[in-house]
């Protein structure tokens, strides 16, 4: 077999480095984001997010997968106390799961990279549905307080031809 042609030329490599990159502080509640790739199209949003100590999410239904790398802290699922994802755990979510994410308040916080393919659908304590999550949502919640904090952050969209946010 012969090599392929190229298909998708690139001029540069569509790469980040987190720490050289400004974060988007409190994005949501408790959690600071680093945006990296946000494809509202196909619904798939990689972020790497800091949590603060103390900071719980609403429950959520996954409608697609998440993979979830910590790299630093220690943080776990209030329906699964006994099973505390610490630095270098990797955890697979399968569409269809349903949890509440959760940082303790005796611990230094959290901080982790997650691939997200879908939609949280999130929920109150009493089940009553709260609003929706994609990659979309997602975006324009971290363009806004990236504006608000005078931060243009920069994150790889794909599209028509895939490039970095700020090459407009």
């Amino acid at each position: 077999m012969a090599l392929p042609e190229v298909i998708n030329h690139q001029d540069f490599l569509l790469t980040l480095n987190t720490n050289e990159e400004q974060i988007i502080k409190d994005a949501l509640p408790g959690v600071d984001v680093y945006p990296l790739f946000l494809d509202p199209e196909n619904g798939v949003w990689v972020i790497r997010a800091k949590f603060k100590p103390g900071t719980t999410l609403p429950k959520h239904f996954h409608t697609g997968v998440v993979h979830f790398y910590t790299l630093a802290g220690r943080w776990n699922y209030l329906e699964y106390p006994d099973q505390p994802q610490t630095a270098g755990s990797y955890l697979y979510e399968p569409g269809g799961s349903i949890h509440t994410f959760h940082c303790p308040a005796d611990s230094e916080g959290a901080d982790g990279v997650m691939v997200i393919t879908g939609v949280n659908v999130n929920f109150d304590a009493d089940g009553n549905f709260m609003f929706i999550m994609d990659a979309g949502w997602i975006e324009q919640a971290l363009l806004a307080a990236a504006k608000a904090q005078g931060i243009k952050p920069r994150y790889i969209k794909p599209g028509a031809l895939a490039r970095m946010s700020d090459a407009e």
